[in-house]
């Protein structure tokens, strides 16, 4: 265990934010404990082999045992079902799955697994009528991601139209300045920010994931 660990003690106190908030892609405990702190409600880890945040399974123990009260995901990219599983059995904790596709979903249906579909704006424009009952069917609940950094009238439109059928992640156009008001659309059902890469291990800059979440939390 690293050092650095041998110090810090798990969180437990929690509180609650304005709306759902899913953190991606964490990679290091300083994420971990300061979204867990500010109350978000989902970490996400990449546990496919390959890609750029992967995390190996004592490096994902070494972050995960040292924060409590706050529930864990999955992330892949282009893993099956049955890959996904067998990774399932090397990490604890586990109770949601998001995959970029949606076959292997699909398959995990009725495994008491949370199930997240992520995928950009654009590849499910005008897909709502043949998506969106399957997502409501099996309970699938949206990520959506861009490549642009504003939400503009047409992605409104597209949201609006899948929340009909599930809950929608926003994962994009996501600032210290609109997050409260995003917050308050009842289209939206939760917002997804990225981690960061530390500096050196307990040094990381959380200037804007800081602000969001600040603008997020619930005044007493």
């Amino acid at each position: 265990m690293p050092a650095y660990l041998s110090v810090l003690k798990p969180i437990s106190i929690r509180m609650s934010l304005k709306t759902f908030v899913k953190i991606n892609r964490i990679t290091n405990l300083t994420d971990a404990r300061y979204c867990a702190g500010m109350h978000a409600d989902l970490l996400g880890f990449c546990l496919e082999e390959g890609t750029t945040h992967f995390l190996t399974p004592k490096q994902f123990e070494e972050i995960t045992g040292w924060v409590s009260g706050i529930a864990f995901a999955a992330e892949f990219n282009n893993s099956s079902a049955y890959q996904i599983q067998n990774t399932l059995n090397h990490y604890e904790g586990i109770t949601w799955i998001e995959s970029e596709h949606l076959e292997p979903l699909l398959e995990l249906v009725g495994s008491d697994l949370k199930l997240l579909y992520k995928q950009d704006i654009k590849q499910v424009k005008k897909l709502e009528n043949s998506l969106g009952p399957i997502l409501q069917k099996h309970q699938i609940k949206l990520h959506l991601t861009s490549t642009n950094n504003s939400l503009t009238p047409d992605d409104q439109e597209i949201i609006q139209t899948y929340s009909r059928f599930t809950d929608v992640i926003l994962g994009f156009g996501i600032s210290p300045t609109n997050a409260s008001d995003l917050s308050e659309k009842d289209w939206i059902s939760g917002l997804a920010l990225n981690g960061g890469d530390e500096i050196k291990p307990g040094l990381r800059d959380f200037d804007q994931l800081a602000e969001i979440l600040e603008n997020l939390e619930i005044e007493d």
